[in-house]
């Protein structure tokens, strides 16, 4: 049988060492470099600069925890469910990031980075933005699609991470045409709309990650991984001051029983 070959840059191991992006694990890579610094090597499998790291890791601190949403309260009650599996508890919060929680990262990515796509030269200052900004957002409303990015169900006068994360880009140098876009986007969608929303800071990190030029398809991923550190201090917290219960509680005690009613008509 001719041996088959499994070619990886990522991790393998010998009798006697780790490697790990071609370096040794214990002597270059243990102690040396950060969790988002390997984080973001491993995706691109190129070390990142320091402007890079900085805010890639503002990415995953906005993403981090946003207290009691659905992921974080279906990780407490897996966890008061089966204690003795906290995989399943942390499993059972990610697998609920989606569209409205957590997936508006990867959705606002993919949403410039089509827009960006399809139009070279790109503009060189804010008046060339806005004027692309509208158009787009005036093709998106007229077909029915919401503008991934706008919108927050608490931040109604403004998302406080949006104007920081667009911040720290210009700081490093790293602000690029997801950004500008999505910057333009904040400024003429009240032309369109005809009201002011907010650019969520879900929506704003998915620009930053696109800048970084990290693959479109992982933006989900690393909203994950982020929401991965909030789940863990989730379950941290139920430890110390459990509300599991109570909420399960809440509704098992408090549910009323109503006719069968199969197209959800009577009882909305």
């Amino acid at each position: 049988m001719t041996p088959r070959d499994y070619p990886t840059a990522l991790g393998a191991s010998s009798p006697t060492s780790i490697t790990l992006l071609g370096h040794d694990l214990a002597a270059d890579v243990m102690g040396e470099v950060g969790f988002g610094e390997l984080a973001f090597w491993l995706a691109t499998q190129r070390r990142p600069s320091r402007g890079e790291v900085r805010v890639f890791e503002a990415v995953l601190a906005a993403l981090a925890d946003h207290g009691f949403t659905p992921t974080a309260i279906v990780t407490r009650l897996t966890y008061l469910s089966a204690p003795d599996s906290v995989q399943g508890a942390l499993a059972a919060g990610l697998l609920g990031g989606g569209s409205r929680f957590l997936g508006v990262t990867e959705d606002c990515g993919r949403f410039l980075a089509g827009v960006l796509k399809e139009h070279d030269p790109l503009p060189s200052d804010d008046a060339g933005w806005d004027a692309l900004a509208l158009e787009t957002v005036t093709a998106w409303r007229e077909s029915g699609r919401r503008v991934p990015g706008l919108g927050h169900h608490v931040h109604k006068d403004g998302d406080p991470r949006t104007p920081r994360l667009f911040e720290i880009a210009a700081e490093e140098g790293l602000y690029g045409p997801h950004l500008s876009l999505f910057a333009a986007v904040g400024r003429v969608h009240p032309r369109v709309l005809g009201r002011t929303l907010p650019l969520n800071g879900a929506g704003v990190c998915g620009a930053a990650l696109a800048d970084l030029g990290l693959p479109l398809e992982l933006l989900r991923g690393f909203a994950l991984l982020a929401r991965t550190a909030g789940l863990i201090g989730q379950l941290a917290e139920e430890l110390r001051h459990p509300v599991a219960n109570d909420i399960f509680l809440s509704v098992d005690l408090n549910n009323r029983s109503v006719p069968p009613d199969p197209y959800g008509e009577s009882h909305g």
